[in-house]
C-alpha cells in the first residue's frame, strides 16, 4: 500500500487521532488497569483479524495507540481502517480518545562534526544508525537522536528537543510557554517548525506534519 501524506491523513482519517513522525497516534482514557486490559484484548482481537498491528501501552488510567505500516515507511489506507476500528472499539466501551496530550519527542544534536559523534552516541545508546544516519531505537522505547550541521563558533546550542504534536495544540503550547517564562525565537520555519527558548536560552522546536510532503 502507499504511504499517504499528511493531507490525505487530515482529510480521510477518523476524528481523536494525531499524525505524528510517521504514525497515527491517541490516546484512550479508560480510567482503570482492568478496563484498559479488557480494551487492549478487543484491540488486539481486531488487529489479528485484519492481520495488521498495532504499537499498544498499557498503563494504569490509559492506553496508548501508534499505528504504522512497515513496509511503506509511513500511515497507509490499513492504518486508518484499524485506526476505525479502534475508535469504533473505544466508543463501544464508553472511553474517550485524547490526541491533544500524546506527542513524539526527537533529540537534535548541533554539531560541526556528526560523522565523528555519531558512533559514540550509537555505541552507549546501543542504538544503530539508519539510511539517513539517525539513531532509531528498534524497540520504539528511546526518542530518536539526529545530527544537524552548525557552525563551531562558542558559545553555542549542542543538543535541543524537537517536539511533535497536532497543529491544533501549537498555539496552546506556544502560550503555555510563553507563560512560563519562554521567548519565541523563530516562527519562519511555521508550519512545518516554531523554535522557542527557556529563560536560559535553551531551544525547543515544535514540530508538526505540515508542508513536509
Amino acid at each position: 500500500m502507499a504511504k499517504l501524506t499528511g493531507a490525505q491523513i487530515a482529510q480521510e482519517g477518523p476524528a481523536g487521532w494525531a499524525y505524528l513522525l510517521g504514525s497515527l497516534h491517541t490516546r484512550l482514557h479508560t480510567g482503570t488497569f482492568a478496563a484498559g486490559l479488557a480494551l487492549v484484548d478487543a484491540i488486539g482481537a481486531a488487529a489479528e483479524e485484519m492481520d495488521h498491528h498495532p504499537d499498544l501501552d498499557l498503563r494504569y488510567t490509559h492506553v496508548d495507540v501508534r499505528l504504522s505500516s512497515h513496509d511503506a515507511g509511513g500511515v497507509t489506507e490499513r492504518d486508518l481502517r484499524l485506526a476505525r476500528a479502534v475508535t469504533t472499539l473505544a466508543a463501544d466501551a464508553g472511553v474517550r480518545l485524547d490526541p491533544a496530550s500524546v506527542s513524539v519527542l526527537e533529540l537534535g544534536l548541533d554539531t560541526p562534526a556528526r560523522d565523528t559523534v555519531r558512533p559514540f552516541w550509537a555505541a552507549v545508546l546501543a542504538v544503530p544508525a539508519d539510511d539517513r544516519g539517525e539513531l532509531q531505537d528498534p524497540a520504539g522505547a528511546l526518542p530518536g537522536v539526529w545530527f544537524q550541521p552548525s557552525g563551531d563558533e562558542e558559545p553555542r546550542q549542542r543538543w535541543h528537543f524537537d517536539v511533535w504534536v497536532e497543529p491544533a495544540q501549537v498555539q496552546p503550547r506556544i502560550d503555555a510557554a510563553l507563560a512560563a517564562g519562554g521567548r519565541l525565537v523563530r516562527a519562519d520555519g511555521a508550519p512545518r517548525f516554531w523554535v522557542l527558548a527557556d529563560p536560559e536560552g535553551n531551544h525547543v522546536c515544535l514540530c508538526t506534519w505540515q508542508e513536509r510532503d
